[in-house]
């Protein structure tokens, strides 16, 4: 029987699914060596949620950096990429605290994703993991399209003035619309990301690289630059890769003779991270779209309700949930007592015990079982 057949077969609630998913985290890092381990994971299929790495991603990631003691660090990667300044923000954070860090791919890590996976010491993935090209993406009258592609088309405009001395008349409205700021803009984006690639894996990734298998002659520091620099190519490379969503694969990279962990040559802990990797995308049927966590604590973001800040939580004997209904959009202010029964506030609806919050208006359903979890963690008190 398959993973994923095994825990539907059990019929887990979701406090039954947050216990068994922990429990396979620290089971991952207990056959790491002790290592601490964060996950930073989007909902890939969560198309109306703000997925992609961004800013507000710094504050809950160093939240649950502080639960951690350790000096060596394992994040588990699941994302469709974003922001590249972002990233380059994230790994600063993660070096500031760690002597070394690995990442673990066990799905995707597209775009920004797979330069923060460029960052690591050691990278593992297995036949079935992805990641992505990094050709800088831009947005340009509406649309996001790659950098690359937008300056290459300029020089297949460029070059067949060149040849023939007579502008298309069908290019005219399309540069037009372009500002040499703009075109600068594009290969800006384009070389910072190669630059971090190159730099991360010369630092990162051929720290320990030091003699050449072929020849047993020392490697210079100027070596490591120039294969990191090869590869940070071969993965900006958009005439290679063709689309921006181009699966890379674990064969790919090692083509490229970057060295890649293939965690299936270790069935302990493949096991760890494929149950793992399950419970998390069962994590996602929910209204959940993103989880940052560690053995021992989580945040959760989530669509359709917002919840107080720990501050707001750390004396309170009841929190007001404001929730917006998914189907008309009626604003809701939803009452959680906790850990005793208190008097109904006036406007206000009682927390649901099935977490099926209903909307007064239209009676569509909001699954407010995220908000039920952050606020019982928070205030470490049950909601009655």
């Amino acid at each position: 029987m398959g993973i994923y057949s095994e825990y539907l077969d059990k019929q887990m609630d979701f406090a039954a699914l947050t216990a068994e998913r922990k429990a396979q985290l620290k089971r991952i890092s207990e056959l790491r060596g002790g290592r601490d381990i964060l996950v930073f994971a989007a909902n890939l299929n969560a198309f109306k949620a703000p997925i992609s790495i961004n800013f507000s991603d710094l504050l809950p990631i160093n939240d649950q950096l502080s639960n951690l003691k350790g000096t060596k660090l394992d994040v588990l990667l699941e994302t469709p990429g974003g922001s590249g300044e972002t990233v380059e923000d994230i790994v600063r954070i993660l070096r500031g605290k760690y002597s070394e860090v690995s990442m673990i791919i066990p799905g995707w890590a597209k775009s920004a994703g797979a330069i923060m996976a460029m960052s690591g010491d050691e990278i593992l993935m297995e036949p079935a993991s992805a990641l992505g090209p990094i050709d800088a993406q831009m947005t340009w009258q509406g649309k996001v399209f790659s950098a690359d592609a937008l300056l290459e088309g300029v020089e297949k405009i460029k070059k067949e003035v060149e040849s023939s001395g007579i502008l298309n008349k069908a290019y005219i409205p399309i540069l037009q619309g372009l500002s040499p700021g703009e075109l600068q803009e594009a290969e800006n984006a384009l070389n910072f990301a190669q630059e971090l690639v190159t730099s991360w894996l010369a630092t990162y990734k051929f720290k320990n690289w030091n003699v050449h298998a072929s020849t047993g002659k020392p490697v210079t520091e100027e070596e490591k630059t120039a294969r990191a620099n090869e590869i940070a190519g071969i993965l900006c490379d958009h005439q290679r890769w063709r689309t921006h969503a181009r699966s890379i694969k674990l064969d790919d990279l090692q083509n490229m003779r970057l060295q890649v962990t293939d965690y299936c040559k270790q069935p302990d802990l493949a096991d760890a991270i494929r149950r793992y990797y399950v419970l998390l995308q069962m994590t996602f049927v929910t209204n959940i779209y993103k989880v940052i966590e560690t053995p021992q604590s989580q945040i959760y973001r989530a669509l359709g309700a917002a919840v107080p800040s720990p501050q707001q939580m750390a004396k309170a004997d009841k929190a007001e949930v404001d929730v917006q209904c998914g189907k008309c959009k009626t604003p809701m202010k939803v009452q959680a007592n906790l850990g005793k029964a208190q008097p109904l506030t006036p406007g206000c609806l009682p927390f649901p015990a099935d977490n099926k919050l209903r909307c007064p208006k239209c009676g569509a359903e909001t699954d407010v079982t995220a908000a039920r979890l952050q606020l019982e963690a928070m205030a470490k008190k049950p909601i009655m």
